[in-house]
């Protein structure tokens, strides 16, 4: 018997075990059907599951558990990344909490070997998290960025890039964080809005006395690094300047002045100080006019004058070596005031206005970045992007939904060379050695690097490895591949490569699906993926990003806890509709919290009316009306369902589910059989109950996808197999009895004779416990027998005390709704005070009027639309429709009177 309740705490983990210790996620264990292949994407080894990760999660566990019971060959990909800067972190900041030795003090070696540790006790808990949320990953698999075999594809992709040409060392521009001392990828860096200050210094041009360009910076303290002052050819003001050259105050350097589309003649003076080691579009300026580029930050972001020193010259009244000589050292922040407060002492200070301006940080430490100038390892990624973009060209490669493949193409078009270097000890080490003379040799291993190095010298010369680590997004790049035993040939590789799908977030379309695209392509010769679905952002309820400051963030373990998985599950599946954000609250999972709940009661129901599976049951020889239009319903549900998943709409398979459980099968099928089920062991009583448990066993499988836990827990309750195979039983096919259109239009007929008599009744305030005639006018003689064949339904579910038809008189005080050609006529007079109705009705229609009147002005207020919030807009836009529907509703109810 089952419990009264469904309790997810008492049952999710036992059936979790025992999934996982049957083996059943294994590949290959839900038969020998086509592969059908999703790699996750690998969460950092340091990380705790937050929404984004259950988004994700979710949506790829309904994917793999669908095909799974559709028979396919599953491989779900599980694993972590090493995450380099953020490992590394972690590990620093616990040695620093524990005030034991520093990473400096335990040195390479033993630093990593640390972090090892640090890996085998902490790391990987966000694994256990992911089977909270019953992720039927094939666990026997998992891998580990830093694997043995993962970092041997490592190095064999990168020491083969190097030799044809792809891979090379230059000095470039790059993100660097200061006080982690590394560069940075993109994705690791936040721009943050902050208040500022916009200085405007006096740059004196070169032989005039009283002329001067005034040029607007954010950064005083690089100025030490100018070369250049750039201005729009075509702005009037300066055109007579273009190629004379200005003094550059506190320094005395000469430095041109050249002509740039860069500058922006509306904004600020309209001239930009040109400083390439120290802003990006200040280097594109420079390599445009072949500039120099001197770095005036050292790698803390400190003062360094090593570039400049040679060529300071002492200007009375415009520069000072000894003020210059004297910021050696100085911190950003601390030279920023000391050039300042000196430029104002020397009256090349003209004003400075506060400011707002983007100030990038290092996502993990907080540190403010510096565009920075070193030599790095780099990959010439746009001759790997043409393959790529050819892909998605030709349909190799499709996105869902499709508008991101514009986003995918506007970066690819227009790639960088990819830095692929880092300045850290965690990580893949790069597999390159440099002689005494600085020649490199790129090698499998330190051995191999030996041998190239006796053959280029003649000797046995020693070689120091690189010290620098690769970015962790071209170890992630290989993950389709590496995973699989590449550069090995394995039978892996051959079956499940490549994958079908790839589940993730348009932020990383160009950091990880390019990059695992162009390195599938190079090294497979085919594409890693076929299609690549796109999903949006989990925001709170109002649409806002979750984040800690607003305090408006959901830890999905607590939602677990208080709701359980699937109702989580559920939810998300619910929400997430193609090209459109998730909009969650606790509210929305308590909602479905309360579906997981009806599934249970009904399947309760049924058991307590003898419902159980018949295993010779053929749904082709139901006979009675009931049974064959539940059926056909079925059939449609399977139907909607099986294509909104096909079609990757999560949200359309959550509704088409909920529609058929709650609406056709609880609150209409199962209201409809009590009777029936009530009557014994008649033959239409022992029909409706293998149809029942037939239905029942169908939505089990139907569910199971988005609510893993209690539909397995009912499937095996019910007897339909063993624990725990309800995941690799087969999934449903639309079979739709014969002359089951006949049993449709009859049901369909009494649901809407009820819903519209109870709909009248709603409206009409009459209170439950007083029965209503109802009588039929204008009814053909077909519909009058079918209201007699059906009047205990009609009058068990609608609260009618005895159909009839209308005389001659149509009743005083009756409310009217017209079904089919008939119409129904509710005699009302007694049952309540009609003239009391029709005012409350009429007070309530004016009142919803003027509602839909004041929202009306907001939204056709112009300014309103464009200064208020989005959320705001789109909250008035929703009452809007409802103070619409009100109104329509209760038009209808007076017209019925």
């Amino acid at each position: 018997m089952l419990n009264k309740s469904f309790s997810p705490s008492d049952r999710e983990s036992a059936l979790y075990r025992r999934w996982e210790d049957s083996g059943r996620f294994a590949a290959g264990a839900a038969g020998q059907g086509a592969p059908f292949t999703i790699m996750i994407p690998p969460p950092n080894v340091t990380g705790t599951l937050h929404m984004g990760h259950a988004l994700t999660m979710t949506l790829q566990d309904t994917l793999i558990r669908w095909r799974r019971m559709q028979g396919r060959d599953t491989l779900w990909q599980p694993g972590t990344d090493h995450a380099g800067i953020a490992t590394q972190l972690v590990v620093e900041r616990a040695l620093a909490a524990e005030g034991g030795p520093t990473r400096q003090d335990l040195g390479r070696d033993g630093f990593v070997e640390r972090v090892w540790h640090w890996k085998g006790e902490s790391g990987g808990a966000i694994t256990q998290q992911l089977r909270r949320i019953g992720a039927s990953l094939d666990w026997e698999r998992e891998r580990f960025t830093m694997d043995d075999g993962l970092s041997q594809a490592v190095r064999e992709v990168f020491v083969t890039l190097f030799r044809e040409g792809l891979i090379y060392r230059d000095t470039r521009l790059v993100n660097w964080d200061p006080v982690f001392r590394s560069a940075l990828s993109d994705l690791e860096v936040e721009n943050k809005e902050v208040n500022g200050s916009l200085w405007y210094i006096r740059y004196p041009v070169e032989g005039e006395t009283d002329v001067t360009i005034t040029v607007a910076t954010t950064r005083p303290e690089t100025m030490l690094g100018d070369v250049a002052v750039a201005v729009h050819p075509e702005d009037a003001r300066y055109t007579a300047l273009i190629g004379r050259n200005l003094i550059l105050p506190l320094t005395g350097r000469r430095i041109p002045i050249v002509a740039d589309e860069h500058s922006d003649p509306e904004k600020g003076s309209g001239a930009v100080k040109i400083t390439p080691a120290h802003d990006f579009n200040d280097y594109e300026v420079g390599r445009r006019h072949a500039l120099a580029m001197p770095s005036v930050l050292d790698e803390g972001a400190r003062i360094t004058l090593a570039d400049i020193v040679d060529d300071l010259v002492s200007i009375e009244g415009l520069a000072d070596v000894a003020f210059v000589r004297a910021l050696e050292g100085a911190s950003r922040e601390d030279a920023r005031k000391r050039i300042v407060g000196e430029l104002d002492r020397l009256g090349w200070l003209e004003k400075i206005e506060p400011h707002r301006n983007q100030v990038p940080h290092a996502e993990r430490g907080g540190a403010v970045v510096e565009p920075r100038l070193t030599t790095q390892w780099y990959c010439d990624a746009a001759t790997l992007a043409a393959p790529a973009i050819e892909a998605v060209e030709k349909g190799d490669v499709t996105f869902v939904p499709r508008q991101w493949e514009n986003t995918f193409f506007a970066w690819m078009r227009d790639i960088q060379p990819w830095c692929i270097s880092r300045q850290l000890w965690w990580g893949h080490r790069i597999p390159a050695w440099y002689g005494p003379d600085g020649k490199v040799f790129v090698a499998h291993s330190e051995a191999d690097a030996c041998a190239q190095a006796r053959q280029h010298y003649g000797d046995d010369t020693p070689v120091v490895q690189d010290e620098d680590v690769l970015d962790t997004w071209f170890s992630s790049a290989l993950w389709p591949f590496s995973t699989l035993g590449w550069p090995d040939s394995t039978e892996a590789l051959a079956c499940y490569y490549p994958t079908d799908v790839l589940v993730t977030g348009f932020d990383i379309i160009f950091f990880w699906v390019a990059r695992m695209m162009m390195m599938g392509l190079h090294f497979m010769k085919d594409v890693p993926f076929r299609q690549v679905l796109i999903h949006g952002l989990v925001r709170d309820e109002k649409g806002q990003k979750m984040s800690k400051s607003k305090g408006n963030g959901i830890d999905p373990l607590e939602l677990i806890d208080d709701y359980g998985a699937d109702a989580m599950r559920f939810t998300i599946c619910a929400l997430t509709g193609q090209g459109r954000d998730v909009k969650l609250g606790r509210k929305r999972v308590e909602e479905y919290r309360s579906f997981v709940t009806k599934l249970w009661n009904a399947a309760r129901f049924c058991e307590m009316n003898g419902v159980a599976p018949v295993s010779d049951f053929d749904p082709a020889t139901a006979q009675g009306v009931l049974a064959r239009w539940i059926l056909a319903e079925l059939s449609h549900a399977v139907e909607q369902v099986t294509s909104a998943l096909e079609a990757f709409r999560f949200d359309e398979y959550a509704a088409a589910c909920y529609r058929f459980v709650w609406n056709r099968f609880c609150d209409w099928f199962l209201e409809f059989a009590k009777p029936v089920f009530s009557s014994g062991d008649t033959p239409e009583a022992v029909e409706l109950r293998a149809v029942a448990a037939h239905v029942l066993g169908t939505v089990l499988k139907m569910l199971h996808p988005g609510m893993p836990y209690v539909t397995e827990e009912l499937w095996h309750a019910f007897g339909f197999g063993p624990e725990g195979s309800l995941m690799t039983s087969s999934w449903p096919v639309a079979n739709v009895p014969e002359g089951s259109e006949d049993a449709q239009q009859e049901l369909d007929w009494v649901i809407r004779f009820i819903t519209e008599i109870r709909t009248v009744r709603a409206e009409m305030n009459v209170p439950p416990s007083r029965l209503s005639p109802v009588l039929l006018r204008d009814a053909a003689p077909g519909t009058l027998a079918r209201a007699r064949a059906w009047e205990e339904t009609i009058g068990r579910m609608a609260r009618v005390s005895e159909i009839g038809e209308v005389g001659e008189v149509m009743p005083a005080g009756s409310a009217q709704a017209v079904l089919g050609e008939a119409t129904l006529v509710l005699p009302l007079a007694g049952l309540i005070n009609l003239e009391v109705e029709r005012a409350r009705l009429g007070k309530e229609l004016s009142k919803a009027i003027d509602e839909i009147g004041k929202v009306e002005r907001k939204l056709n207020n112009a300014d309103f639309v464009a200064r208020a919030k989005p959320d705001v807009v789109e909250e008035n836009r929703d009452r809007l429709a409802s103070f619409e529907a009100d109104k329509a509703r209760l038009e209808a109810a007076l017209s019925r009177i």
